[in-house]
Parts: C-alpha cells; structure tokens; sequence
C-alpha cells in the first residue's frame, strides 16, 4: 500500500509539474567563439538556503546561490587550483605576515536602489576592508569569526570590544580590525599574528565576499534577502522553500578572451525539491536542466559498471569528478576499547572496501579509502604516498592476537554510533559488521538522531561513530587539523568537535605547526605529508571510501565544469538551445 502511495503521489506531482510549468522563453544570440547568449538556466537545490549575507553563509545552498551575485579578491578554477578575481595580483611578504592584493580597477556594484542614483558604483580597498570586518563584528550575527580571529592582527581585539560596547550600552573605541589595510583605493593588505600558509585559502570562503556599505545600511538586518555585489548575477527573488530568481548583470566587469560579455545567461532559477528522486523525475521531464546526485536505487538503471549513461539515458550529459571528502568511522582513542593501536589497525585492515564500493554503493563512490583521510583530490598533494590499509584479513587476526584478543576471544562487543536518516549509512554498516566477524569482534548499531549523534562524538561519549569530512577549501590543513593534538581540550570532559578522536601525538603535533607556518607550498605540503603519515600509521580512524559526485544536465548545457568541491560558477555557462 505505501508503494503504491508513493507511486501515486510521484505521477501527480508530474502531470501537475507538466501543466503548471512555464517554459521559460528564451532568444539564443550568437556570440564570438562558436558560443551562445541568453536563456534562463534551471536549477535545482536539495535544501533550503539560510543568508545571502556573506557573513551568515556557512551552507553549500546558500554559497551556491552567493556565487553568482558576489565577487572574491580570489577564487578558485575548476581545478581548485587560485586565480585572481578582483585583485589582478598579490604578494605574500618573506616572514609570512603581509598580504598585499592589486585591486582592479573599474568593476562596480550591481544597480540598486541602495546607491544615491540607483547606478552601481566603483569598488575600492575601503569596500574589502569593511566586508572583512563585518566578519569580525559580532553585531553582524557573524558566523566566520573563528577563521580569522587567531590569525588577523587585531580581529579579536575588535571582536571583544565591540561585544564590550554592546554590552555597557556604548559605542565601541575600535573602529576595526587594524590587520585590514586600505593602503590606497586599488591596494588592500591584510596583516597576521603570525604566519600561517592555509591563510590565502580562507579568502576563497563566503565570508569574503565583497558587499558596499551602502546596501548593509538600507536594508539593514534584511540585508541577508537582499544582497547587491559586484557579481555576474543581480538578486530579482525569493519565495522561500520555492524559488529564487537572478537576472544577468548588464554591467558586469569581466568578457572573456573572445570579447563577450561575461554572463552569458539572461538569468537563473532556483527551485527547492527536497527528493534526489523528485528532482531526478523534473529533470528528465525537461523542466530542470541538470541533476546534482543521482537516487541511489536507480544508480544501476542509469550508469553502467564503466560509468558511463546507459543507453536510456544517453541523451543526456554525464558529469563525475572524485570530490574532496571522505567518509570513516572514528575511534575514540582516549577511551577503553579503541586506545589499543593494534586494534584500530586489524579494524581498519578487516574492512574489504572494493566490496563495500560495488555492493553497497552501487559504484557510487570514487575508491576505497587506501591511503590517508586527504583525498586524492587534493591539488599538488602526493596522497599515494601515504601508506595507508588496504584488505588484509590474516592481518587483521594477527593484530588481535597482539593486541590480547585472539580470534576476538575477550574483546567487548563494539557499538557503532550511527546518525538515523540514511538508508546508505545502515547498508554500509550491516556491511561491517559482517566483515568484522571475521576477527571475532561483535559489532552492534545505536542509530540515533543526527543532532544528539554530533553531541555524543563531540562530548568523548561515543567510543566507536560515523562521520564524514568534506573539505571546506582545498588545503590539506582543513583534514589534518582533524589529528591536531591541540584541538583536544584539556579537561576530558570538554567537547573536542575538531579533534573527536582526541587523537594526540607530540611529533606530529610539531610537524604540523611547522607546515602551517611554512608559506612555500611545496615545502609546506612535503611536512603534511610526513605528518600524515605518523597519523595514519597509529589508526584513530577506519577509514572507508573517498567520494565521487555525479551530475546529470541537458543535452544543451555548455561551458560548467563539476569541480571536486561542488562549487557552483554560471559565468561562463551557455545553451545551445
């Protein structure tokens, strides 16, 4: 009955999708290069978006829609690798503590009513120097403060007294982070505590993104559904948990190396579905133009085992690309069962992970986790070098044997600690679990609600759980940290939600402060990896599986690249229609 329900309700929402759809009307012009303007590109996002305010945006949804009406000093190509955006240029001082950025010269804010003429107006180093400190200005409702506040010279200071303002009733004696520098109209300098080589990737995050004081000031604490930037894009709507609307920015700075002007799209539109399977159905129904995730159980009706489209599906265009995340089990190394490094090691070397891929993945996923927790996504990182684990049961026996528990005689039954919601998580588990029998180890599952999932990790509560990290910028930094001894509070009773595997070990903790404060990469990365290795060799994780995205789109989509990281860029999308 429920299947047929389901069924039900799946073909009414698609003959009411066909006849409440309106096509959007669309004029191709013909453009240098072979290339083709205009058209409204749909498109569809699985959850719904929190800000548009730079400050507030810690979301993929809310980025991917920020992206396109914002601009970065720097951004990242589709290789994640950094490009200039609207700095032409930068320079990093010998000690690692200045940045100085080369502003260009002419790109101007989008039309708005916020401006005395409703005409856009230049951007300088003034607008950068107050976007940034909104990002350390708790009356903001800020949400990026952590990144900056041990690495800017005086963003904490301006943070704490601005909160000491607030409090007393006053206004505040600092006016802003004096590590942000306006040096001159075209030049903005960003001075550090100390040198931290990551640093240059936290100006790629959302919090960067530049906004004029003017906008801030209208609309306020609306400022969030009413953006105005520099971006390729200008905001129309938002009818939430429905839609949004952008429409081509006229005035926009760039053109590419043809000469035209950059975008190429008359607009875009956002919908809301909250089902991959809804959202796949729109799709091929022709009202969506693309498909971020295919379902999970019609993977093997869509892909073939070589992934390419079956022949159903062949008029479509197939996108895949190992994205920067992985998915493990962490142990907590603090605790009674998992502080026994043999035993995290037979753990990790019991699990078969090609298995795991075919059968439990339906090939979605891009490789076992062999190596370390950085993916092999990771730009200009040598992750194979790291010796990592790979299926060796008779290994894995012999480790428990080591370790006092031979063929698993007098080791405690182990709970994994998995978050409720997820089909794929219970599949992957049951798998385990039958592998892990294999050395004797009886493990059983307490599937719980996501929120109070994090807590336990987070609180040291749960001996034995499963997470996955998904990189927040391409630098090996933002997983290593994750083995970071410092991370773990002292007190044991603390949370530890960076370092939930309290993992601690002094020679690595060395290795990987002396690469972040390295600023040449190569030398930088060369420390990661030896510090990785040290990490990876003591077990504070099982690791199971890098993953791999898909993405579906219309014949006629060109010019949108599918980068590891997923970050949505339409400036140089076209249709072909």
């Amino acid at each position: 009955m429920i299947k047929q329900i389901s069924v039900l309700a799946i073909l009414c929402f698609m003959i009411l999708s066909g006849c409440n759809n309106k096509k959007e009307t669309t004029s191709s012009v013909a453009l240098n290069g072979g290339i083709k303007g205009g058209g409204v590109y749909r498109i569809n996002e699985l959850e719904n978006i929190r800000s548009l305010d730079p400050v507030g945006i810690n979301d993929v949804v809310s980025h991917h829609v920020a992206h396109q009406i914002y601009d970065l000093l720097v951004d990242l190509d589709t290789s994640l690798n950094l490009i200039p955006q609207l700095a032409t240029r930068w320079e990093i001082s010998e000690d690692g503590l200045l940045y100085t950025f080369h502003l260009k010269k002419g790109p101007k804010f989008q039309d708005n009513v916020c401006f005395p003429d409703g005409k856009g107006r230049e951007f300088n180093a003034n607008d950068v120097k107050y976007s940034l400190d909104r990002v350390c200005d708790p009356r903001t409702g800020t949400l990026g403060f952590d990144y900056y506040k041990n690495h800017v010279e005086g963003a904490k200071e301006y943070f704490d007294e601005v909160s000491a303002a607030r409090k007393e009733n006053r206004e505040p004696k600092i006016n802003g982070v004096s590590g942000y520098i306006a040096k001159d109209d075209s030049t903005f300098q960003i001075k550090l505590k100390k040198p931290f080589g990551p640093f240059i990737y936290y100006l790629t995050l959302a919090y960067a993104y530049v906004v004029p004081k003017e906008a801030v000031s209208k609309y306020g604490k609306d400022f969030f559904q009413n953006p105005v930037g520099t971006g390729p894009f200008i905001f129309v709507d938002w009818k939430p948990d429905l839609e949004l609307n952008l429409k081509k920015n006229q005035n926009y700075w760039e053109k590419d190396k043809n000469g035209n002007q950059i975008p190429y799209l008359d607009g875009v539109k956002f919908k809301f579905l909250k089902e991959v399977s809804q959202q796949f159905l729109e799709f091929r129904n022709g009202n969506l133009d693309e498909s971020y995730r295919l379902p999970n159980e019609s993977f093997k009706e869509i892909v073939t085992p070589e992934k390419t489209l079956k022949p159903e599906f062949e008029k479509f265009k197939l996108q895949k690309v190992p994205s920067l995340a992985i998915q493990f089990y962490g142990f907590l190394t603090t605790g009674k069962i998992f502080n026994n490094e043999k035993v995290r090691q037979a753990f990790n070397y019991a699990i078969d992970r090609n298995k795991i891929l075919k059968f439990v993945l339906n090939g979605q996923g891009y490789m076992g986790a062999i190596y370390g927790i950085v993916p092999p996504s990771m730009p200009n990182y040598d992750v194979k070098s790291i010796k990592g684990y790979d299926f060796d049961l008779e290994k894995a026996k012999k480790l428990m044997e080591e370790a006092g528990y031979p063929g698993g005689k007098g080791f405690p039954d182990a709970v994994l600690q998995i978050n409720s919601g997820g089909d794929r998580n219970i599949q992957l588990a049951e798998s385990i679990q039958s592998m892990l029998k294999e050395i004797g180890v009886n493990m059983k599952l307490n599937i719980i609600q996501f929120a109070q999932h994090l807590d336990n990790i987070d609180a040291g509560r749960a001996d034995f759980y499963r997470l996955g990290w998904i990189g927040d910028y391409p630098e090996p930094e933002n997983f290593l940290n994750l083995f970071y001894g410092k991370n773990v509070p002292k007190d044991p009773t603390a949370i530890s939600p960076i370092n939930s595997t309290r993992y601690q070990n002094p020679e690595y903790d060395i290795l990987f402060e002396k690469a972040i404060a390295t600023t040449d990469q190569a030398a930088r990365y060369e420390l990661y990896r030896q510090a990785e290795q040290i990490a990876i060799s003591q077990a504070p994780m099982m690791f199971i599986y890098y993953d791999e995205d898909y993405r579906m789109l219309q014949s006629y989509v060109n010019g949108y690249a599918l980068d590891a990281m997923h970050r949505v860029n339409f400036r140089y999308l076209w249709l072909d229609k």
